[in-house]
């Protein structure tokens, strides 16, 4: 080998690590760059990963917020239910009372009707029957009484009958005239102070409230231990009730309205009066 072969040898191998240093500088750029860019994305993955748990821890108090609302609306369905229950039994409990009562009211007439026709056909066979003078003078005096019995009972009559077939007093005479009839008892009474209980025969009324201008007023009673509460009723206008252990209704009328009082009358049936008598007595 030649002096001129051997230096461009060496020139040449001394020109060979330049382009070794160019590679490295260039891989260490890439290495830099992919550091930054894997770095970048693991700060992005964590980002995201917290953003999920955010969301999901979300949506969990979100699905126990709406378990509640569900758990409370479904109580609430079932106490309506249960009023609603309630509410129907104590309507088939009234309708069934009421249906009685029309019965009992249509027996009441019935009986009245029958009383008459039988006093009429007695009177009647009693006139055809006594042929003595004595007789017939003293028969008519009877007859005359019979007479005023039959006027007064049809001065009755003519009264406006309630919803239950009674008769309604629209004052004092009117009461006395049924209390003749003897088929009921009658309590008057007179309340003049609001808020405050009145025994009437065994029953308990409390005025609440009045309105002379229209004639109307509101009480409370108290029957069997409960409260009952009966707003801007008119006058005139019979209040029916049971009570415990009657089979008949009993009638509350109010005849007059004035300033901070009312005034009218109890209708309770006999057997009802009989009732409390005994009760009252044991």
């Amino acid at each position: 080998m030649s002096i001129d072969d051997k230096q461009e040898y060496v020139a040449a191998e001394a020109a060979a690590p330049r382009w070794v240093g160019i590679v490295v500088i260039a891989l260490a750029i890439v290495s830099l760059a992919a550091l930054g860019t894997g770095w970048s994305a693991s700060n992005h993955s964590k980002e995201l990963a917290q953003s999920l748990t955010t969301a999901q821890q979300q949506e969990k108090q979100q699905e126990e917020v709406l378990s509640q609302r569900l758990a409370k609306a479904e109580d609430t369905n079932a106490q309506l239910q249960g009023e609603l229950s309630i509410v129907t039994d104590k309507m088939k409990l009234t309708q069934g009372e009421l249906t009685r009562a029309r019965a009992q009211a249509n027996k009441i007439k019935e009986e009245d009707a029958k009383q008459l026709a039988d006093l009429q056909n007695n009177v009647n066979g009693e006139l055809a029957t006594k042929a003595g003078v004595d007789d017939v003078n003293k028969l008519g005096t009877d007859v005359n009484g019979v007479k005023s019995d039959l006027e007064s009972t049809k001065n009755s009559l003519n009264m406006t009958r309630g919803e239950f077939g009674t008769l309604i007093a629209k004052n004092h005479d009117e009461v006395e005239e049924l209390r003749r009839l003897g088929e009921r008892d009658y309590y008057e009474f007179t309340i003049d102070k609001k808020d405050q209980r009145q025994k009437v025969g065994d029953l308990m009324i409390e005025l609440r409230g009045v309105n002379p201008k229209k004639n109307v007023y509101t009480i409370a009673m108290y029957i069997d231990d409960a409260r009952y509460e009966k707003k801007n009723r008119s006058v005139n206008e019979p209040i029916y009730f049971f009570s415990r252990g009657t089979r008949a209704p009993m009638e509350l009328t109010v005849n007059q309205v004035g300033k901070d009082k009312i005034a009218g009358y109890l209708s309770v049936p006999k057997s009802a009066s009989n009732t409390h008598a005994q009760a009252s007595g044991n």
